[in-house]
């Protein structure tokens, strides 16, 4: 039975697939013209990425910021540890002093460097005379220096070859980058050209048809790629960055895959039940295509959170993921019918034989799970134990999450001992407490070389070191033009990262109000890597509340009007909350305890890196949703069309259970590409993304919540007279008679099957 006379659907999902499905060529132009308009506005716009001072507000970015606007470029920075091979040679010893001039000479005559010094002169000499510090900057541009650093490590490798009574190793900003660069580089491209076959892959085996699991990704990359050009266009207002662009990706093909996933996954279904290619159209618009909108504004409003905490990357990365989530989402329900009127039946060409044959072994005749039709029957005869040991299961989970220590990792804990550079890095902080990661104060005055402010920063110098806070040296540069000074504080405590902010905190609190902040007009921020990582770890604990507050509420709000049910709304945030609280209890238990680390290729280091936390929170609670509001809006649909709640449930989860499933599978194929790189802070994402997704599209959706409607019954749909008052957006129709109803599992009986128009 088709569309009647005079009945309209009155969605906009529902809409905008009909004018689509008729206007196809004129849908398929506009949708392909946007996308080329967007790639070049952005093309000629240029993307405007975020500085450095932008990065954090406080003393560091203040620092920066006072850094950029005198116009200073500091040099990059290296190092050469010379350090005795025992404790009977010192620097003093001839030989030692040997390799430091041949050292120097060897730097020096590659062209490369300026400023070489002696640690003789710079007093840079450990307290047990056995290690030395040779210092020099790179020449020219600092942000290129890690591609002119290779002549001065072959240099000193050289000198070292020739000095084996002593170790001779160099570290810095440009040969830590050149290191990384070579043995990493690639694995960021790795696992972002990986994620599109593996996502290909499982469609194929999903749908068993080349076009119909090309039509997918087709989508997410188009979409992308619009974003792509959007965001170039935006970054003139707000800043964005590499790292933005890289969560956009995984975003956009997350949604961009599932969105079309469950569009075409109804539509096929409506045609396997005997509808004609524009019916079946028409009523996956009506249904997954009202979906999507639900969805796509759940993940938007998830997304927007990061803009509240006032960090420019998390800023970026939350508008850049909106975006191509608004892009994705207008894309399924605009161009998507389209293609699938356009397509009609050739959506099946290229067919697998083989994949169709294990296809038709795991479903039955109606496209439903039987698997699943299993596990729900098990699930809906005992609903009280399903829920209690789910929920008990999970929250079990969840507990190590409340011991959770968050910080920015250091080099070893990012890196573990595999590079060489590691090890450098913890021999020159163990002869050098604090002197690879120095805490820097920016002094600018009226005039730096007035006396009260040279006596401060004289008084800083040797306070900093009696009060316990650094064991020296600490140096001092002058640029006299702009009138601003930089201090060098290696800070007591090196790589352990308590003591070091100890530390920190001593100058902030102590040392700097004794001194220099008894000068009038004198400002001296203090930054370097400990004040980044403990101002940005305070900046993101102080923004969880209102984040967590925005995204919790406004999902609400949205489930509260898109389903018209207090008690939808409320489970909804529950479950999410508990799926997001056991994938926190997993990153805690596996990378802060090291519980099963090995398993996944990674060790436990005491912490997870401080932004992890808030981004997966709202990631999960987004992707989360996603799933949630596709299983309820069939569910939903099932028992206005007449069933009864239990046989709603059956029916809405088996049939969904399917592209719910293919859907996780490609996420969790994704994310866990991500935990196999090498760097500990994407092990920690990927795994904690792939571990909650799995968990959600499995205990969550395929236990947990239809336990609980069954155990609410007819309460799953209640809205009490006071929020009446509510605006309706169900206003979506079915334009066709609902399929057959499904065999009865473990003695849930089937409502009636009423054969007519209802509004879902």
């Amino acid at each position: 039975m088709g569309k009647q006379a005079g009945d309209t659907p009155r969605g906009i999902a529902a809409r905008a697939g009909g004018w689509s499905a008729r206007h196809r060529w004129a849908a398929v132009g506009i949708w392909v013209l946007f996308v080329v308009l967007a790639m070049g506005l952005g093309s000629a716009a240029g993307r405007v990425d975020v500085k450095d001072s932008e990065q954090l507000s406080g003393e560091v970015g203040q620092a920066m910021k006072i850094i950029e606007d005198a116009g200073i470029e500091e040099p990059a920075g290296e190092t050469v540890l010379v350090q005795a091979a025992d404790s009977s040679t010192k620097a003093t010893d001839p030989e030692f002093r040997a390799a430091v001039a041949d050292v120097m000479k060897a730097v020096a005559d590659t062209g490369e460097a300026t400023a070489v010094t002696s640690p003789y002169d710079t007093r840079t000499i450990s307290r047990d005379g056995r290690s030395a510090l040779v210092q020099f900057n790179v020449r020219g541009d600092p942000e290129t220096a890690s591609a002119r650093i290779e002549p001065v490590l072959k240099a000193v490798a050289k000198v070292q070859a020739e000095h084996r009574g002593v170790l001779i190793e160099e570290i810095g900003g440009a040969s830590m980058n050149k290191t990384f660069e070579d043995a990493f580089g690639d694995d960021f491209q790795k696992a972002e050209f990986s994620a599109v076959p593996v996502a290909f892959g499982i469609l194929l085996i999903a749908f068993g048809a080349l076009v119909a699991a090309l039509l997918p990704v087709a989508l997410a990359l188009t979409a992308i790629m619009a974003t792509m050009g959007l965001m170039a266009v935006v970054s003139h207002s707000m800043p964005m960055s590499e790292t933005a662009n890289s969560v956009m990706l995984l975003v956009g093909l997350a949604v961009g895959v599932d969105y079309c996933l469950f569009y075409l996954r109804r539509e096929r279904e409506e045609r396997a039940a005997g509808h004609d290619g524009r019916t079946a159209i028409a009523i996956a618009a009506a249904t997954s295509g009202r979906a999507i909108l639900v969805s796509g504004i759940t993940v938007i409003v998830a997304m927007g959170g990061m803009l509240f905490t006032g960090l420019a990357e998390f800023e970026a990365m939350g508008l850049a993921s909106l975006m191509v989530v608004a892009v994705a989402m207008a894309g399924s329900v605009t161009v998507l019918p389209a293609l699938l009127s356009l397509l009609g039946e050739r959506v099946e060409k290229g067919r697998v034989p083989f994949l169709n044959r294990i296809k038709r072994g795991s479903s039955n005749g109606s496209g439903e799970s039987r698997f699943w039709r299993a596990v729900l029957g098990g699930v809906l005869r005992r609903p009280k134990l399903s829920l209690v040991v789910a929920t008990g299961a999970l929250t079990v989970i969840a507990l190590p999450a409340l011991g959770m220590h968050t910080q920015n990792l250091t080099l070893d804990q990012e890196f573990g001992d595999s590079l060489p550079i590691v090890r450098t890095y913890e021999r020159v902080n163990a002869a050098f407490p604090g002197g690879a990661d120095p805490a820097q104060v920016v002094v600018r005055a009226e005039d730096i070389n007035a006396a009260p402010v040279r006596q401060a920063i004289a008084d800083f110098r040797s306070q900093a070191v009696r009060s316990g806070a650094s064991q020296g040296p600490v140096d001092v540069v002058t640029h006299d033009k702009q009138n601003i000074a930089v201090i060098d504080v290696p800070l007591v405590g090196g790589s352990d990262q308590d003591k070091a902010v100890k530390s920190l905190n001593l100058l902030r609190d102590q040392v700097r109000p004794d001194t220099l902040g008894r000068v009038d007009g004198v400002e001296a921020p203090i930054s370097g890597n400990v004040a980044g990582s403990k101002d940005f770890n305070d900046q993101i604990v102080g923004a969880v509340t209102p984040v967590f507050a925005f995204v919790v509420v406004f999902a609400f709000l949205l489930m509260l009007l898109s389903f018209r049910s207090l008690t939808i709304a409320v489970t909804s945030i529950v479950l999410n909350l508990l799926s997001v609280g056991a994938a926190y209890g997993i990153l805690t238990a596996v990378f802060q305890y090291g519980w099963g680390a090995s398993l996944v290729g990674a060790e436990g280091v005491g912490a997870i890196i401080s932004w992890l936390p808030l981004f997966l929170f709202v990631i999960l609670f987004g992707l989360s949703m996603d799933y949630h509001v596709f299983v309820v809006s069939r569910i939903r649909e099932a028992k206005l069309q007449g069933r009864t709640t239990r046989d709603a449930i059956t029916h809405g989860v088996v049939t969904t259970a399917g592209v719910v499933t293919s859907a996780a599978v490609i996420m969790v194929a994704v994310f866990a590409i991500f935990g196999t790189l090498s760097m500990q802070s994407m092990k920690q994402m990927g795994v904690g993304l792939a571990a909650a997704v799995l968990i959600d599209a499995t205990i969550i959706r395929g236990v947990l919540l239809p336990a609980a409607m069954a155990l609410l019954g007819e309460r799953n749909w209640y809205l009490p007279s006071w929020l009446k008052w509510l605006p309706d957006l169900t206003h979506d129709e079915a334009v066709a008679p609902p399929g057959p109803a499904p065999e009865p599992a473990g003695g849930v009986q089937d409502g009636d099957d009423k054969h007519e128009r209802v509004r879902v």
